[in-house]
């Protein structure tokens, strides 16, 4: 099994759904992580609400990877000097994080590999260095956002070494602007959900999902 935390679309945990895998996208609306908790149960664990939401059956036993992209709002840099209240996201962190290692000091555990993964900004000054990362141009996405990994698994390889030149749009001020970011292509698969541009720029590039899931299957 594939945890898929915060996973939002399921973006990054799709190759391995499509490769057979049996994966669980954990994410709002249906499940927020904050309110929930494992209780041990016989040939499993419960993921239980605390709150009388809907619960998760994990067979803890057979959890292969998990994959956490907590939100990044509060800790993204684009936010520039506008005030910050880190309470709320470092919650979901702690969460993500005790679902984890609760699952990596279960007896017999499997768990392979378990990644975290948030744009460069200040969740570095409470995880610290990170232990991979990347840009999306790096994976042939045309963007230019770099992206931190945190956690245990194998580094996925880039597919493109030359940065192409057309990722950043300059102004005649002398400004710069990560134009195709800044204004994202919805990918096919995901028209139907009508995604705001939030949620079109937190979309993991298919690219680097597909190169994470060969390093790490």
């Amino acid at each position: 099994m594939i945890l898929d935390l915060c996973g939002g679309t399921g973006a990054w945990s799709k190759p391995y759904a499509d490769a057979g895998y049996d994966v669980e996208v954990i994410t709002l609306p249906g499940y927020d992580m904050k309110n929930y908790t494992f209780l041990r149960r016989s040939g499993g664990i419960e993921w239980m609400s605390r709150e009388g939401g809907p619960s998760c059956h994990v067979d803890i036993a057979n959890v292969y990877g998990v994959l956490f992209a907590p939100v990044c709002t509060e800790f993204s840099l684009a936010k520039g000097a506008a005030p910050r209240d880190f309470e709320e996201p470092l919650a979901l962190v702690e969460a993500g994080l005790r679902i984890i290692w609760t699952i990596r000091a279960y007896p017999g555990s499997q768990l392979k590999f378990w990644a975290l993964e948030n744009p460069v900004g200040f969740l570095r000054q409470f995880l610290g260095k990170p232990v991979y990362t990347f840009e999306q141009w790096q994976f042939g996405h045309a963007g230019v956002k770099r992206t931190d990994l945190w956690g245990y698994f194998k580094n996925p390889t880039p597919t493109v070494k030359v940065r192409p030149d057309d990722l950043v749009k300059r102004f005649p001020n002398g400004r710069t602007n990560g134009s195709r970011h800044a204004a994202p292509v919805c990918p096919p698969e995901y028209k139907h959900l009508n995604l705001d541009r939030a949620a079109l720029r937190a979309i993991t590039p298919k690219g680097f999902a597909e190169a994470f899931y060969r390093a790490n299957k």
